[in-house]
């Protein structure tokens, strides 16, 4: 394969003109998930982008994504966080409750 001498651009899609925005469209009518890679900066940011080719340029496009930034421990502690609001007065009046019942009275089967 030999080398390309086209331009190589990254670009934004929002940045791209109206026109080259149709026809990336067009290149993934299915949609960019699937095409989609995951470019990581130097400084530890990253993008994700799809490629897309005209006769004189290679584009990288930039494609925004939406990322749930809620880590699973954060997660976790939603859902399973052992410090319920209440939950010691609960106990409390549980406890007192059982104390003021009267105990069950036994019989003795001599008979």
């Amino acid at each position: 394969m030999a080398p390309s001498n086209k331009k190589r651009l990254v670009v934004s899609f929002n940045n791209l003109p109206v026109e080259l925005q149709e026809e990336v469209k067009a290149a993934y009518p299915a949609g960019y998930t699937d095409s989609m890679i995951r470019v990581d900066k130097p400084n530890g940011d990253f993008f994700y982008a799809v490629s897309f080719e005209t006769d004189e340029v290679s584009y990288l496009v930039k494609i925004d994504v939406k990322i749930d930034d809620i880590s699973e421990e954060d997660d976790d502690k939603d859902y399973y966080d052992d410090e319920i609001k209440g939950a010691d007065q609960i106990q409390d009046d549980e406890e007192e409750e059982e104390e003021r019942r009267p105990s069950p009275i036994e019989f003795d089967d001599e008979d």
